[in-house]
């Protein structure tokens, strides 16, 4: 995927008025010695935040959380203080190698997704550059996430919000129907 071609889609100038903050970790500091090339491609996003406008000084690099697990972001200095410039409108940008790299627990990343959503903030991987406040970018965001648990909790929140809307068309109101929702017994679906 092209990143520059995404450029006139997604990065506006409000987004390069702000920094682009770049969240670098490995979970164990065997990885750090060891696995120097993950680290390098990590430090080499930048380029990517520069190929889509962002001067190089206004390039912000997190790697304090260098050898932490992303498991938890309680002993995750880094990743807290991204959080926080995120949440005060700081980024226009947040960047890591893989999404799993800026957060491994479900609840930390949701956070995170719904913090870079109310305050406009782009989300870049090695995949691609996503907008959390679009629906099928968050869609993309969410099953990019190497646990299952994120995906199948908001897929089932999503099945349960569509019964109940097919639960009240079955009691009268008018709407459409969902294909495999039993109207004369709005609690059983059909199979």
């Amino acid at each position: 995927m092209n990143v520059i071609d995404e450029r006139p889609h997604k990065v506006t100038s409000r987004h390069l008025r702000r920094q682009a903050y770049l969240y670098i970790r490995q979970s164990t500091l065997r990885q750090v010695v060891e696995n120097t090339e993950s680290t390098e491609r990590q430090y080499a996003l930048r380029h990517r935040a520069v190929a889509l406008g962002w001067p190089i000084e206004q390039v912000v690099v997190i790697d304090r959380d260098l050898g932490q697990s992303g498991a938890s972001a309680a002993d995750r200095e880094g990743f807290q203080q991204l959080v926080r410039d995120v949440g005060l409108g700081r980024a226009g940008l947040v960047m890591g190698l893989e999404v799993s790299r800026l957060a491994r627990n479900s609840t930390d990343w949701h956070r995170l997704l719904e913090i870079c959503a109310l305050t406009e903030t782009l989300i870049l991987d090695e995949d691609g550059l996503y907008d959390p406040a679009h629906f099928n970018d968050r869609l993309l965001l969410g099953l990019n996430r190497p646990d299952s648990y994120s995906t199948s909790y908001s897929t089932s929140q999503g099945s349960a919000r569509l019964l109940d809307s097919a639960s009240s068309n079955s009691r009268g109101l008018r709407g459409p129907h969902l294909h495999g929702h039993d109207r004369r017994h709005s609690t059983r679906a059909v199979t």
